[in-house]
């Protein structure tokens, strides 16, 4: 399994237990792969030249992605691969949680095959039991697991550490909301790279500038990635965006129309749902944004 990847160089942990630095075979940097040809989480085969250098040979099926796109252009960068979970970080405040994210990030996991998990850092924080009050209200009834931490008083790591110790685990949100604190808190040792928070931004600055899988003690993988200020769902056909929103499943065969996109057709169960406060606005509205996006 690839566990880190930079400057052409991949770090592969092997069966044995051994770690090697390998090359990539020429002839994968021309296969077409979603993304990168080799990403950290890719289970890869290895083969030892006449030199003695290593040479990733061939790639895995990919069972699981998380990607990450950007406004502008469709271009889809896979950054891990075969993860388990995907943990969605938001603050409490400094910075404050945005609900359109939020759900950007679940619908990455829901595309991927991962598990999302919302987990709401710096409890510490006044008015952190409301926001993340509000937060659960919203999500935990969809199905999704919302967990309340604190990096800085150690709060609910027992909890973190649950998702953490098993498989593999992505990091994924905004600068500034303690990513790498959380990794932190849970073991120190590792002392992955912090930023302070920009006062005049009031966002984080990008703190994680490679590719990485970090091994814990409890046996887990995580994967700390960069800051996710923008993510688009280009590449996502539109007609597929509703099963990334578990409220509309059961709704979809109901409506009039097989294909109805639930902005404005007739007889439209969703719409239905919204009118009827079952769906919520908030979610819907993220919905209706990601679907005129991915119709562009």
């Amino acid at each position: 399994m690839v566990h880190r990847v930079g400057g052409g160089v991949y770090t592969v942990a092997l069966e044995s237990g051994e770690t090697v630095e390998a090359a990539l075979r020429g002839r994968l940097k021309l296969e077409e792969r979603e993304g990168d040809q080799v990403v950290i989480g890719d289970r890869v085969r290895i083969e030892t030249t006449g030199d003695g250098a290593q040479v990733i040979e061939g790639v895995l099926p990919r069972e699981t992605t998380i990607t990450r796109s950007r406004f502008g252009g469709r271009t889809v960068k896979v950054l891990v691969a075969n993860a388990d979970r995907l943990l969605i970080v938001v603050a409490a405040s400094h910075p404050k949680p945005r609900r359109e994210l939020i759900d950007r990030l679940l619908v990455v996991g829901e595309l991927g095959g991962v598990v999302p998990v919302i987990v709401v850092n710096k409890m510490d924080l006044d008015g952190a039991a409301e926001v993340a009050g509000e937060l659960e209200q919203v999500y935990v009834p969809l199905g999704y697991d919302v967990l309340r931490v604190s990096a800085f008083a150690g709060e609910g790591l027992d909890g973190l550490a649950t998702q953490l110790c098993e498989g593999i685990a992505a990091l994924a949100g905004p600068s500034g909301v303690g990513k790498s604190s959380l990794v932190n808190a849970l073991e120190p040792e590792h002392a992955l790279r912090t930023g302070e928070l920009s006062r005049k931004r009031g966002t984080g600055r990008h703190t994680t500038v490679s590719s990485s899988l970090i091994q814990l003690r409890c046996g887990g993988l995580v994967a700390d990635t960069p800051g996710f200020s923008d993510v688009g769902v280009w590449g996502v056909p539109k007609e597929e965006l509703d099963r990334c929103f578990p409220e509309f499943l059961p709704l979809r065969s109901s409506c009039r129309f097989r294909e109805c996109s639930h902005l404005h057709e007739p007889d439209c169960a969703v719409q239905q749902a919204l009118a009827g406060g079952v769906i919520d606005s908030g979610r819907f509205e993220s919905y209706r944004i990601l679907y005129q996006e991915s119709a562009a």
